[in-house]
């Protein structure tokens, strides 16, 4: 059975942010020299905001090239089409996931690369609403995700968007959202007015997913609404389905980024790893 993970406790968001997106840097340069792709599993939402404004940052800083790097979506909002199944939502609204990735990763992204030395535009990946099942295979066959960037709902535990009671066995797949998750998501993008416009479906990689094909897997949780999210992960010796974000104790070379708000000094019962700028 994993040890529970010791949390690497940052000062500020932008700390943990800035430490995390120095990694992916490495791993995109170290990728690029052995010729290969390198694939960074990424989240829409606010956690990992600090990650994205970074990583932009030090493309520029290093003059990095992008052009072998993927970035792998999680999820996206679905709709019940006539005459039965899903389909797109409109990838320009405000909640979209694929407008999320367009304007706050790959096209920051792509601008600090430059011409010439940007990702190609079909290097943006989201499961399918019509085949989701396909995505998991999409990823195997691509060698597996290079880092798993993850984030935790702060009311249920939701990862991308597997409500609780998911079983580790989950693939990709369309899936109902959790009320919860529903409510945290007015957070995330404060378009929305009311709870009735967020949308009751998405398609989202599983459990098995993520655990299956990442290579490493970074949770990074930072505020104090996350604390009581810092205190099952960080307490966590295996996948609990009550909490799907605990997946990230079964992942390959897995970490727990927090912040110091996220912490919450004295608010946990386990051993303070050091607070890093």
């Amino acid at each position: 059975m994993p040890a529970p993970l010791a949390p690497r406790v940052f000062a500020t968001p932008d700390g943990l942010g800035a430490a995390l997106a120095a990694e992916i840097a490495d791993g995109i340069a170290a990728a690029g020299q052995a010729g290969r792709r390198y694939v960074l599993g990424c989240p829409g939402g606010r956690s990992p905001r600090p990650v994205y404004r970074a990583l932009a940052r030090l493309t520029a800083a290093r003059d990095l090239d992008l052009r072998h790097v993927v970035i792998a979506m999680m999820d996206e909002y679905v709709l019940p089409a006539p005459g039965g199944g899903f389909r797109d939502i409109d990838h320009a609204a405000h909640f979209s996931c694929h407008r999320f990735a367009a304007e706050e990763i790959a096209g920051p992204l792509n601008a600090a690369a430059g011409p010439g030395r940007s990702m190609p535009a079909d290097a943006v990946w989201f499961p399918s609403p019509q085949e989701p099942a396909a995505y998991d295979a999409r990823l195997a066959e691509a060698g597996g995700v290079d880092l798993f960037l993850l984030a935790s709902g702060a009311s249920d535990g939701h990862v991308a968007f597997n409500p609780p009671g998911t079983a580790a066995d989950a693939g990709s797949r369309i899936t109902v959202l959790a009320e919860t998750t529903r409510a945290d998501n007015m957070g995330t993008f404060p378009g929305f007015s009311d709870l009735a416009e967020v949308p009751r479906h998405g398609v989202t990689v599983g459990v098995r997913t993520i655990v299956a094909h990442s290579r490493r897997a970074v949770m990074a949780v930072h505020g104090p609404h996350k604390r009581e999210a810092v205190r099952r992960l960080a307490a966590s010796t295996e996948y609990d389905p009550q909490w799907p974000a605990t997946l990230v104790v079964d992942c390959r070379n897995p970490a727990l980024y927090v912040d110091a708000a996220a912490f919450g000094a004295g608010a946990t019962p386990y051993a303070r790893s050091g607070v890093s700028d």
